[in-house]
């Protein structure tokens, strides 16, 4: 018989744990031994790996630079070569991202343009990518989100479903006129559903 009490004895003691204070000063003791050549390689590392995730804005990867401490003219050096080598490129991920978000979840242009905002994407390029939604699709994805939350909504009390349902389509971005639609089709369906 195997007495693991005994073999506990000859276990490795388990590594103290770092406070947070202790880990930035060792990330900022190595960046100082650093030299220019490990910057550009770290750095480049550092671009290579956010890309292997996802698709990245230029502004998405200058703050993964600055978090890593890498010094700002390094990291505008390596997102300059990255946006030559069209690794990198605000239009494209524009585009991408308002089409997944959109067919993700139904949001607003108004609130995809704030999104991109954050992500460092405005002017023209993020026009360019909300243009791909027109009006016609925004009012169905506001109409589709009511009629899927009107069927989970079917036991509570008409006043309670409105007042839900307004507040839901509202969270998302959608405007008053496109809710009111959405809520007319939605609450005609129901009823329809209701009498049959």
């Amino acid at each position: 018989m195997v007495d693991y009490a005994e073999r506990a004895d000859f276990a490795r003691p388990r590594r103290r744990r770092r406070s947070p204070d202790e880990i930035a000063a060792g990330r900022k003791a190595r960046a100082e031994a650093r030299t220019d050549e490990e910057w550009y390689a770290f750095a480049k590392d550092v671009c290579y790996r956010q890309l292997a995730m996802m698709e990245r804005s230029t502004a998405q990867l200058r703050e993964a630079l600055e978090r890593n401490l890498v010094p700002e003219p390094i990291a505008e050096e390596v997102v300059a070569a990255f946006i030559e080598a069209d690794l990198v490129n605000d239009a494209r991920f524009a585009h991408m991202f308002v089409r997944s978000r959109f067919a993700a979840k139904p949001t607003t242009r108004r609130a995809l343009r704030q999104e991109l905002a954050r992500k460092g994407i405005t002017g023209q390029e993020a026009e360019d990518a909300l243009a791909q939604i027109d009006p016609e699709e925004e009012q169905d994805a506001a109409t589709d989100f009511a009629l899927r939350k009107m069927r989970s909504m079917r036991q509570l009390e008409p006043h309670v479903q409105r007042r839900r349902l307004y507040g839901a389509l509202g969270r998302r971005g959608f405007s008053p006129s496109q809710i009111s639609q959405a809520m007319e089709r939605a609450m005609g369906e129901a009823e329809e559903s209701d009498r049959t």
